[in-house]
């Protein structure tokens, strides 16, 4: 009888293989805070979703009228549009464990906190 082969699950995306996602990422100009979120959130994207993501970074103080369409109240904020459903996340995403947990990369019961 063939056993399959253990999965890693902290390192395994939830996501199928076929998932496209669209990620928001809300700042407030060039702040060093901003630039971090989207840093992090590129390196995140990289590592997790490889070719199957695109971010669209909407600069507020640019375009404040955009906030409302995803209810901002903070800054800066990630919002997953797709998969569905809705996610956001707030901070600099330089809390990775917390980052996938919240992107429903892993599951919140692979983590220690």
């Amino acid at each position: 009888m063939k056993t399959k082969p253990k999965i890693d699950s902290a390192r395994a995306t939830r996501a199928k293989p076929a998932d496209h996602w669209k990620l928001r990422l809300y700042v407030a100009g060039q702040t060093p805070r901003s630039l971090l979120a989207f840093a992090n959130l590129k390196r995140l994207c990289e590592d997790h979703l490889k070719g199957r993501y695109t971010i669209e970074v909407i600069d507020l103080v640019k375009t404040p009228r955009l906030a409302k369409d995803d209810q901002i109240l903070a800054i800066p904020t990630l919002v997953r549009k797709l998969p569905e459903p809705v996610r956001k996340i707030i901070g600099d995403l330089s809390n990775t464990e917390r980052v996938l947990v919240g992107l429903d990369l892993i599951p919140a019961s692979n983590t220690s906190a």
